[in-house]
C-alpha cells in the first residue's frame, strides 16, 4: 500500500513576534492510499487548520504537504488551480451546493470543468448516484432536497473526478443522527468499494466511529493515534471516548 498523503514538520504561526501562535507544531504524519482517516481535537487544537493547508486553502509557516507524489507547499496560481481541480475532492458541513442547478447538474458540473463529455457525464452519474442511493433526487435542486440528500449529492461531486484524496470538514455537523448515519454508511462505502481515500475533521465520536484511524490534535501538536485495527464499530467508538476524556474534553462534546 502506497503513500498517498505526507505532512512533513509541518508549522502554521500567526500573529506577530511579539505575539506568536503555534496553530500547527512540528506536525507530521501520512495516509495510504485507500485510508480512511479521521482528525479529532477540541476546538483550537489546530485540525481545521491543518485540514485548509492540506487542501491547499491556506499555506504552512513552514514544513511541506505531499499528495500523490507532488509538493503542494511548492505550487502557485494555476498550477495550484490545477492540481486542486483534479486532485482533491471536497466535502463541507454547509454542502456548498449551487441551488440553481439540480442535483444531476451540480454534479456534472465538476466533470465539465474537466472537460468530460455529456455522454460520459451521464454514465459516471448513473453509476455513482445508486451507489450513493440518489437517484430520486437527480432532477431535484437542493432546496427541495433533506439535509442528508444535499450531503450526499456533495459527496457525490466530491468524487466524481475520481481525486487523489477527498477531504471532509464536519461533514455531518449539519445533520441529524438517520442522515448522519447514512452519509456515514456511504464514506465507508465510497472506501471499500470505491477504494477512495478520504481525510475527515470532526469532533463527533460517532462520526470518527466510522475510520479506519484516527489522529488526536492538541495545542497543535498529535496528542495521539488511535487505530481500529480488528475491532468493531461500538467497541472503537468506545476506545475513542477514552481518549477524549484522556485529553480532557468534554465527552458530551464528542457524541
Amino acid at each position: 500500500m502506497s503513500t498517498l498523503l505526507k505532512v512533513q514538520q509541518a508549522e502554521k504561526l500567526y500573529g506577530t513576534r511579539n505575539n506568536v501562535t503555534k496553530a500547527l507544531d512540528n506536525v507530521s504524519f501520512y495516509v495510504n492510499e485507500g485510508e480512511f482517516l479521521g482528525i479529532m481535537g477540541p476546538s483550537g487544537s489546530g485540525k481545521t487548520t491543518l485540514l485548509n493547508c492540506i487542501s491547499t486553502i491556506d499555506t504552512l509557516t513552514s514544513g511541506h504537504i505531499y499528495i500523490a507524489g507532488q509538493d503542494v507547499t511548492a505550487l502557485k496560481g494555476a498550477q495550484l488551480s490545477k492540481f486542486r481541480r483534479e486532485q482533491l475532492g471536497f466535502i463541507f458541513q454547509d454542502f456548498n451546493l449551487i441551488d440553481t442547478l439540480t442535483a444531476y447538474e451540480n454534479i456534472a458540473l465538476a466533470l465539465s470543468i474537466c472537460g468530460v463529455g455529456h455522454r460520459e457525464i451521464r454514465t459516471q452519474i448513473d453509476i455513482l448516484s445508486q451507489t450513493l442511493e440518489i437517484q430520486d433526487v437527480l432532477q431535484k435542486y437542493p432546496t427541495e432536497m433533506s439535509g442528508g440528500q444535499r450531503q450526499r449529492v456533495a459527496a457525490a461531486r466530491a468524487i466524481i473526478t475520481k481525486p487523489s484524496l477527498i477531504l471532509a470538514d464536519e461533514p455531518t455537523g449539519a445533520l441529524d443522527s438517520k442522515a448522519s448515519r447514512v452519509l456515514l454508511e456511504n464514506f465507508v462505502n465510497m472506501n471499500q468499494r470505491l477504494h477512495a481515500t478520504l481525510l475527515m475533521v470532526t469532533h463527533d465520536a460517532f462520526a470518527a466511529s466510522y475510520c479506519s484511524r484516527i489522529l488526536f490534535l492538541r495545542d497543535g501538536k498529535i496528542f495521539l493515534e488511535l487505530l481500529r485495527g480488528d475491532m468493531n464499530r461500538k467497541q472503537f467508538f468506545a476506545k475513542i471516548i477514552e481518549v477524549v476524556t484522556l485529553m480532557g474534553g468534554d465527552v458530551a462534546d464528542a457524541v
